[in-house]
Formats: C-alpha cells, sequence, structure tokens
C-alpha cells in the first residue's frame, strides 16, 4: 500500500510538473507569436514610410531634372546672344577702324 502511495505521488508530480512545463511552453508560444506580430507590423509601417518616401523623392529629382535642363537652355541662350553682341561689338570698332582709314587716305 505504501508502494501504491509513493507511486501514485511520483505520477501525480510527474503529471503536474508536465502540465507545468506544457504552461510555460505555450505561454513562451504565445509571447513569441505576439512578438512577431509587433515585429511584422513595425516591418510593414516601415517599408510603407520608406516607399513613400522614394516616391517623394523620384518626384523631386524629376523636378530638379526638368530645373536642370531648363538653365541649360538658358544659358545656352544667353550665351548665343553674348556671344552675337560681341561680334556685334567688334563690327562696330573694325567698323571705326575702316573709318578712321578712310578718314586718312581722304
Amino acid at each position: 500500500m505504501v508502494e501504491e502511495f509513493g507511486q501514485q505521488d511520483y505520477g501525480d508530480r510527474f503529471f503536474s510538473d508536465l502540465n507545468t512545463r506544457i504552461r510555460d511552453l505555450e505561454e513562451k508560444q504565445r509571447l513569441l507569436k505576439d512578438r512577431m506580430i509587433l515585429i511584422s507590423e513595425s516591418f510593414v509601417k516601415e517599408r510603407d514610410k520608406n516607399f513613400e518616401e522614394m516616391q517623394d523623392m523620384k518626384q523631386t529629382l524629376e523636378k530638379i531634372k526638368l530645373d536642370d535642363f531648363r538653365l541649360k537652355e538658358l544659358l545656352l541662350r544667353i550665351s548665343e546672344v553674348i556671344d552675337g553682341a560681341a561680334r556685334k561689338e567688334e563690327l562696330m570698332i573694325l567698323q571705326r577702324q575702316f573709318d578712321m582709314f578712310r578718314g586718312v587716305r581722304r
């Protein structure tokens, strides 16, 4: 009878420990699941934020490219005008020199 009581006590402790371990594992699994959900949500939010930032950067880059193109065109036009003005001045100087030579010969 004492042997039966000892075996029963051992069996009760074994199943009690087993149940405790199972509950601990279930709790650990639940915590890991919650943690993974939080990590996944933060990852998705960060990915969306980065995507929006990239879209903004692309738009800004396109605007900068367009502004750059316009500035280049403007500089080309200004340089053409300046080149033309410099030639006019050179022609006027040559014209004065030619007039001076003409006046000397007369």
